[in-house]
């Protein structure tokens, strides 16, 4: 059935709010303010010259950009004509660049200058059009900037179905290829509404953390789509490091922070020394991985603020569940389901089926509601193994207590079995990270000839500290029942983290067996 006589657009996010809020900053990299009125001209002069390089309704337009405020401008322009946005992940190689341009049949790519060295290849590799950004070099003839210079900027927005494909963010995928995942103009104009009006406390006029990569659905929904919806100005941070950032909460009076659990932890690193606390920091949201409970606790005492956990995927657009604003979070919990939306627990071992489970117990997560992807791009199998009766399962255990609060325990395949026990790297992590001179940890499951599986940990220590594996091993097992405590503790300088700041336990097994 089609709603073919619904209209609505991402794109009216910064439309309205150039005519609601039009001299208000909406976004600031760098010392450079644009107002919400200037960004959409700009976005419209975009528009104007894609329009002129062959770009309509339906396309699909990749953009291999930064956290820059040409994102927004490109993002907003492809948006406003109809066309499908396609974000890439800004440190990917020319081979898998090339791998989303081909699976995602991109029309154009549109490439910051910083990023060609692996973008230019990409693209020429699969045979798509380039355009650049900030490009200082005229000669190439290919500058959205001067194109847009030329062109006749569109007047405004072309409507959409409700139904109709907005974006295209290709999830990281643990097996096999990334998997580009269809987010509709209702789920990512839904989530601002509800995210706005019950779930985070987000004003006009609040200045935004930028950092986390407007590429990814937690940037991209919860801080530009969401701040520009509200009136609150999106300070970027081109690169996120833990000095920059400290930098930029203590300097710019920053209300808001958004971010994932490394990146409270590089900041709880870098502002050790206490050099005065941030005047105006309100409010932190944390999402993307569990939060260990040492980090929450220390971040209140460091910065003043205190940190809402919720929890989201990509293919749920992506909030489903938060510690909802007026009421008090629940630390080790990601809060109660989003307006709209239910998230239950079902029986993992039933996958054709959704097998609700009563409240307590542990099982996998399911998500229904306005914020689900429309399924897979070409994948209708993986689309029917996600997608389960009206539900998305998650691949995440957790559980749901009478109070409708919600804890994660692991994804399904992180959990390890050694000897017949299962045993859930979440809570190992969260007594490894309340010794005091840890840091952060990462637990996962190595093959054991004997037991299954053994148990791994990887930790970061803090500053200053010459604690040793085998100290932290002793004090470990004095802390947990013997068939949890981790036998092999690799301490290491830094985590390999995928594209949202997630710790890749995938590459730490992979160093363990070669190692």
């Amino acid at each position: 059935m089609s709603t073919s006589n619904l209209t609505l657009s991402v794109a009216a996010i910064l439309a309205e709010g150039a005519t609601r809020y039009p001299g208000l900053n909406a976004i600031t990299m760098n010392g450079q303010s644009t107002t919400y009125r200037d960004l959409w001209d700009q976005a419209r002069a975009y528009a104007g010259a894609l329009e002129e390089q062959g770009i309509s309704e339906g396309d699909r337009v990749a953009v291999l950009i930064p956290n820059v405020t040409d994102f927004a401008r490109t993002y907003y322009a492809i948006l406003s004509l109809g066309a499908t946005v396609v974000p890439i992940h800004a440190l990917l190689k020319a081979r898998e660049i090339s791998y989303v341009l081909e699976d995602a049949a991109a029309k154009l790519l549109v490439c910051a200058a910083g990023l060609l060295g692996e973008g230019a290849k990409g693209a020429q590799h699969s045979g798509v059009r380039l355009l650049t950004v900030m490009d200082p070099d005229a000669s190439a003839g290919n500058r959205l900037e001067d194109f847009a210079a030329q062109a006749t900027p569109i007047t405004t927005y072309l409507p959409r179905r409700a139904e109709d494909i907005a974006t295209i963010l290709y999830t990281s995928g643990t097996t096999g290829k990334p998997k580009g995942a269809l987010g509709t103009h209702l789920a990512l104009i839904e989530q601002t509404h509800s995210t706005l009006l019950n779930t985070m406390d987000i004003r006009q006029g609040d200045k935004l953390f930028g950092g986390l990569p407007l590429f990814h659905t937690f940037g991209q929904t919860c801080v530009l789509n969401t701040g520009l919806r509200i009136g609150a100005e999106v300070m970027l941070l081109p690169k996120f490091t833990a000095e920059a950032a400290l930098d930029l909460v203590l300097d710019a009076d920053i209300d808001v922070f958004f971010g994932v659990p490394t990146m409270y932890v590089a900041l709880l690193e870098a502002g050790a020394q206490p050099e005065g606390k941030p005047e105006k920091l309100r409010y932190a949201i944390s999402g993307g991985a569990s939060l260990p409970l040492s980090v929450l606790d220390a971040f209140e005492q460091r910065f003043g603020s205190r940190i809402y956990e919720g929890y989201g995927l990509t293919e749920t657009s992506p909030v489903a569940c938060f510690n909802h604003v007026g009421r008090e979070p629940r630390p080790g919990t990601v809060g109660t389901p989003v307006w709209g939306v239910d998230v239950e627990i079902a029986d993992p071992a039933y996958p054709d089926e959704i097998r609700l489970l009563p409240r307590g117990e542990l099982g996998e997560l399911v998500v229904r509601g306005h914020n689900l992807f429309s399924g897979y791009l070409n994948r209708p199998d993986a689309t029917a193994q996600a997608v389960v009766d009206g539900w998305f399962r998650t691949g995440d255990l957790g559980t749901k207590d009478e109070d409708d609060y919600l804890r994660i325990l692991d994804r399904t395949k992180d959990m390890i079995l050694r000897n017949g026990y299962n045993v859930y790297p979440r809570e190992i992590e969260e007594v490894l990270t309340s010794h005091p001179e840890v840091s952060n940890a990462a637990v996962y499951g190595v093959p054991h000839e004997k037991h299954g599986q053994e148990i791994a940990a990887s930790v970061t220590l803090k500053a200053g500290s010459s604690l040793s594996p085998e100290q932290l091993g002793a004090w470990a097992q004095e802390q947990m029942a013997a068939y949890k405590y981790p036998r092999h503790i690799q301490i290491v300088d830094q985590f390999p983290l995928g594209p949202s700041g997630k710790i890749l336990k995938r590459e730490l097994i992979a160093q363990f067996k070669n190692g």
